[in-house]
């Protein structure tokens, strides 16, 4: 069981995308899909995704900022329920956040949970940063994660697990 943080440690973004659960589920989990996580105004990764989809599994994904910074992300698998709810610790080892080591402990937990909602799936993604981390730490990066988890997720659309859905998806 993962302790909840009081709010101040935590945010939740929500969206709603046309497309059925499964396939944003998907889009989260595919590493052919995962593609949409990259930002298409920075270069574009040359390191294969890589995902093993079991609790204790890893997803591991390069970004790239511009040709003189790249680095790891990704998490390791807490929860697994297909089509309706994946929850990771996130970061990755040699990467950001750092998960090495006791740090692991420390690395924000997050939670996406998927609800049929019309015209498709509501996305609901919560981020909650550990106890173990001081409180002003906390504040200080809470502003930019939860702007950069905005961008990433406006960009589920564009998953090839969801946009091959888009013709065929009933409005």
């Amino acid at each position: 069981m993962i302790h909840e943080p009081p709010p101040e440690r935590r945010f939740t973004l929500t969206r709603t995308v046309a497309a059925p659960r499964r396939s944003v589920f998907a889009a989260w989990t595919d590493p052919d899909h995962l593609g949409w996580f990259d930002n298409p105004a920075m270069p574009t990764p040359t390191a294969p995704i890589e995902v093993d989809l079991r609790v204790g599994g890893i997803w591991r994904q390069q970004m790239v900022i511009d040709d003189d910074l790249s680095y790891l992300t990704g998490g390791i698998y807490l929860e697994i329920v297909p089509d309706e709810r994946l929850v990771f610790r996130w970061g990755a080892v040699g990467g950001w956040p750092e998960l090495d080591g006791d740090k692991e402990a420390t690395a924000p937990v997050v939670t996406v949970e998927l609800r049929d909602r019309a015209p498709g799936t509501e996305l609901a993604l919560t981020v909650r940063f550990s106890d173990l981390l001081d409180i002003d730490d906390v504040r200080e990066i809470i502003g930019g994660c939860r702007e950069g988890w905005g961008a990433t997720i406006d960009r589920v659309d564009r998953s090839t697990a969801i946009t091959g859905m888009k013709d065929s998806w009933p409005r």
